[in-house]
C-alpha cells in the first residue's frame, strides 16, 4: 500500500517466528472481518430505509463503500505480503494494490470533509439552501475523480520484477533516490494534512456554536430538542474524524522518517514496527460502524435488526419505529423540518393530554 516503499532492489527477508505470524493473522483477519460485515450493515441501513438518505449519510455511505472496499482488496494482501516478503498475486493486481488503497483513502477522508461542511452550512448558515440528491451525487463523483487523477502514478509506475528467490511488486518510479519520498509526501498533505486542517477550523466553528451560544436563525419552538440532535451528529462525526487521524499518523510518519533516513529500513525490528502501523491505519476502517452503533439511534436499530438472531439482542417497538418514513412538518423557513426525538415524545404527551381533557369536558357536559 505504500508508495514506493518497496525498489527494484533486493530486499532482506525478515523470518518471523510461527507464533507471532499466528498472531499477526488473527489480528489482521479481524480486521478484515470486523470492517467488511460492519460497512456493509451500514450500506444496507442507509439504502433499504428512505429515513437514512439524507445528505450525511450519503457521504457515510460512501465512506462505508471505501473503507469496506479497502478492507476486502488489500487488508490481507498487504499483510501476506508485508510478512513474507513475497508477490503471488501477478502483476496485474500489482497495480491495482498499489493504487486502489490511496483512492479509497482520499475517498473515505474527503468525504468525511464534505459532512464537515455540510455541518457547517447547516448549523451556521442556515437559511442558505442545503445540497440536493444530485449535487451530493456530483460532489461524490468529483471525490473519486480526483482520488483516481492523485493515485494514477502508483498505478502507472508499478510493476513486478522476478529475482532468483521470489518476485517483487514495487513501484518503479523515473527517479528512485527522490520521487518516492516526494509523492508520499504529497499524498501525506493532500490525504491527511489539508482535508484534517479544514475539518479542525469548521468543527471548531461548529462547536463553538453548538455548546457555546445559540444557533444563528434557530427560533423555533423546539429550540431544545433540534440542539441536541444537532451536538449529537457533530459529536459522532468528531470521533470519526479524531480516530482516522489517529489511526494514519504512525503510517505517515513511519514512511517521512524512513525517507529522511533510509538506513532504518535495515533494522532488526523494522518489519515489526511496519506490520504494526499498517495494522493501524488498516483498522481505521472497522471503527465507524462501531462508532455509529454507539453513538446514533437509527444505526443501533439497524444493527440491531441484522443481529435480532441473537438471544442478547432485543428489538424494542422504539427501535422498530426508528427506521420508518420520518414525519415531517412545515417550519418557518421553506424547507421542512424532520421531528427528532424529543419533539415526537413532546408532541405525543401534548396529545394524549388534550384528548383527556376533551374527554373530562365531554364528561361534564354530559
Amino acid at each position: 500500500m505504500a508508495p514506493g516503499s518497496n525498489t527494484s532492489g533486493p530486499v532482506n527477508q525478515f523470518v518471523q517466528p510461527p507464533w507471532r505470524v499466528a498472531l499477526w493473522s488473527i489480528a489482521y483477519s479481524s480486521v478484515l472481518a470486523v470492517a467488511v460485515f460492519g460497512n456493509l450493515i451500514v450500506i444496507w441501513i442507509i439504502l433499504a430505509h428512505k429515513r437514512m438518505r439524507t445528505v450525511t449519510n450519503y457521504f457515510l455511505l460512501n465512506l462505508a463503500f471505501s473503507d469496506v472496499s479497502m478492507a476486502a482488496f488489500n487488508t490481507l494482501i498487504n499483510f501476506i505480503y508485508a510478512s513474507h516478503g513475497e508477490w503471488y498475486f501477478g502483476e496485474v493486481y500489482c497495480r491495482f494494490h498499489n493504487f486502489f488503497p490511496v483512492t479509497a483513502v482520499f475517498a473515505s477522508i474527503y468525504s468525511m470533509t464534505a459532512i464537515a461542511t455540510d455541518r457547517y452550512m447547516a448549523i451556521i448558515h442556515p437559511l442558505k439552501p442545503r445540497l440536493s440528491a444530485k449535487a451530493t451525487t456530483g460532489v461524490i463523483v468529483c471525490i473519486w475523480s480526483l482520488a483516481v487523477v492523485l493515485a494514477f502514478p502508483l498505478c502507472f509506475y508499478s510493476t513486478t520484477r522476478a529475482l532468483p528467490h521470489k518476485t517483487l511488486c514495487y513501484v518503479a518510479w523515473p527517479r528512485m533516490a527522490d520521487d518516492p519520498f516526494m509523492y508520499h509526501t504529497i499524498v501525506t498533505i493532500l490525504v491527511y494534512v489539508l482535508p484534517l486542517v479544514v475539518m479542525g477550523i469548521t468543527y471548531t466553528i461548529v462547536g463553538v456554536t453548538l455548546w457555546g451560544g445559540e444557533i444563528p436563525g434557530d427560533t423555533s419552538d423546539n429550540y431544545v430538542g433540534q440542539l441536541r440532535a444537532k451536538r449529537k451528529v457533530v459529536k459522532m462525526m468528531i470521533i470519526v474524524v479524531v480516530t482516522f487521524a489517529l489511526c494514519w499518523l504512525p503510517y505517515h510518519v513511519y514512511f517521512i522518517v524512513t525517507g529522511l533516513n533510509k538506513h532504518l529500513s535495515r533494522w532488526k525490528y523494522i518489519q515489526q514496527v511496519y506490520l504494526l502501523v499498517l495494522w493501524l491505519a488498516m483498522s481505521s476502517t472497522m471503527y465507524n460502524p462501531i462508532i455509529y452503533c454507539c453513538l446514533n439511534s437509527r444505526f443501533r436499530a439497524g444493527f440491531k435488526r441484522v443481529f435480532r438472531w441473537c438471544p442478547f439482542i432485543q428489538v424494542s417497538s422504539y427501535d422498530e419505529m426508528e427506521l420508518q418514513n420520518t414525519r415531517l412538518r412545515p417550519c418557518r423557513q421553506s424547507s421542512m423540518c424532520t421531528l427528532s426525538r424529543v419533539d415526537t415524545s413532546i408532541l405525543s404527551k401534548d396529545k394524549s393530554t388534550h384528548g383527556n381533557r376533551s374527554h373530562h369536558n365531554s364528561e361534564q357536559n354530559n
